[in-house]
């Protein structure tokens, strides 16, 4: 979990490099307490709070029915209860300033796609953009945004994909950039990518963002469209099974939607 003083004037010619300085504070994320004691520590060593980035995670990627039960609640506690428990001290202690702020949710393309072998991670990046779509109705009044970044880059945890895993390996090993392809086509690049996007929706520019899903990787910046009924059909009284089942490959399920996140495609030499 990351807190900084909110940066004014994004891009501005009239802003100077000020020194900067970080305070870190271990903790088990996931808990009200540790949640408090950040939000304190980071109002102790800086006198206020303007904003939130929510970062912490991790993975325990099994096929659904090899994944027990602490697989599921360790990644679920880590991302999503930690993201709520941090984002309701923070949210708190902004409304008690009343200047606003933000709050930067980190998700991922699996909560928007689902992603094989990652019940518990989807469904907990999922649940982090309802949460963000949410929390931007419920913390307008008081001026403070809320958005989910969807980021792909090279971490510890991408290492572990095996997709990715010898491309990161061999860019570290060399020290060559990531080849563009991949930076392009399947928008993934480096930490300091992402951390653009995130300096931008922590900044006035972004006062007018808030309930969105946006994604960024590589050279790609995106944004996520929100789920919405694609087709419909209605029956006067009602559907029966029999009614939906004659109707739904030719009428609403004639174009059913994609799942998944594609598996990376190298170009061919």
């Amino acid at each position: 979990m990351a807190f900084s003083r909110r940066l004014r004037g994004l891009g501005s010619r009239r802003m100077r490099p000020r020194p900067s300085r970080a305070r870190t504070m271990l903790a088990a994320v996931g808990d009200t307490e540790a949640a408090e004691r950040l939000v304190e520590t980071a109002v102790r060593e800086f006198g206020r709070l303007d904003v939130l980035v929510t970062n912490a995670g991790i993975l325990r990627g099994r096929v659904l029915w090899k994944m027990t039960d602490d697989d599921f609640d360790a990644v679920v506690k880590v991302h999503l209860r930690a993201t709520f428990t941090c984002a309701r001290a923070a949210a708190a202690r902004m409304r008690e300033q009343g200047t606003g702020g933000r709050l930067v949710l980190i998700s991922s393309p699996a909560g928007q796609r689902g992603n094989f072998g990652q019940t518990n991670y989807a469904a907990a990046k999922a649940g982090i953009v309802a949460m963000a779509r949410t929390w931007a109705m419920e913390l307008a009044k008081a001026g403070i945004t809320v958005n989910a970044v969807a980021p792909v880059a090279a971490t510890e945890m991408t290492k572990t994909i095996p997709a990715f895993a010898p491309v990161i390996a061999e860019s570290e090993r060399t020290g060559v950039p990531l080849p563009d392809w991949l930076r392009k086509d399947e928008g993934l690049g480096t930490v300091e990518d992402v951390a653009s996007l995130i300096t931008f929706l922590a900044s006035d520019a972004s006062e007018d963002v808030t309930g969105q899903a946006i994604g960024i990787g590589g050279d790609r910046l995106a944004l996520w469209a929100h789920p919405k009924e694609k087709s419909v059909a209605f029956a006067g009284g009602g559907w029966s099974a029999d009614a939906i089942g004659e109707q739904w490959h030719s009428g609403v399920g004639a174009e059913p939607e994609t799942y998944g996140i594609p598996v990376p495609q190298a170009p061919e030499a």
